[in-house]
């Protein structure tokens, strides 16, 4: 029973038509950017989480401060 193989990928062999070292170097300034994107999200999200730990922190000793 011979195996059946999978149809190539329309996306892998249109790439394959371009030079690797080109396909190298915009996978590289794609990955570049979605860090920064990831980066530029924790970044924000820390920076909610610290104002949060802040308001938290000075409801709760104005709460036992006042009770």
């Amino acid at each position: 029973m011979p195996l059946s193989t999978l149809p190539p990928n329309p996306l892998i062999e249109s790439l394959a038509r371009y030079p690797h070292w080109f396909v190298a170097a915009c996978l590289t300034v794609v990955i570049a950017a979605a860090l920064w994107v990831l980066a530029k999200l924790l970044k924000w999200s820390l920076y909610l989480l610290v104002g949060l730990v802040l308001v938290g922190g000075a409801a709760t000793t104005l709460w036992l401060l006042f009770h």
